[in-house]
């Protein structure tokens, strides 16, 4: 069994935020085998190059993960791990738009102490 969400979704921050470590990359490239390559929100996740595609994917691939859980049946050995993980890849969900969250208002914050400056500065320095 395979956290491919999870997977996925480290490979896009990976992109994202520029690590470049090699022996990590591969690492969750094992863990997802073909999952990598097959067509679907995994893929695509694994291929996210900004915040937006990266959040859209991974919700895709937890609304996949979730439909395969209720295609389950229910004596299947493998529902109870598919149902951790969706808790655990919900949590993510929750964690990952609150870091997304936080960096818009962190922007917002900057145009805002930006035009503070111009405010109080409104020549720029050195102007006479």
């Amino acid at each position: 069994m395979a956290c491919h969400e999870i997977a996925a979704l480290r490979l896009a921050l990976m992109e994202v935020l520029g690590n470049t470590d090699p022996a990590e990359r591969q690492h969750e490239l094992a863990e997802l085998g073909d999952g990598a390559e097959a067509p679907g929100p995994i893929r695509a996740l694994c291929g996210a190059r900004d915040l937006a595609s990266m959040r859209r994917s991974y919700e895709a691939a937890i609304a996949e993960l979730e439909a395969r859980v209720s295609r389950t049946p229910a004596g299947d050995s493998e529902l109870p791990y598919l149902r951790t993980l969706v808790v655990l890849t919900k949590k993510v969900e929750l964690e990952l738009g609150h870091q997304i969250d936080g960096l818009a208002h962190l922007s917002r914050d900057l145009e805002e102490m930006h035009d503070f400056v111009h405010e109080i500065y409104p020549a720029g320095p050195g102007a006479a």
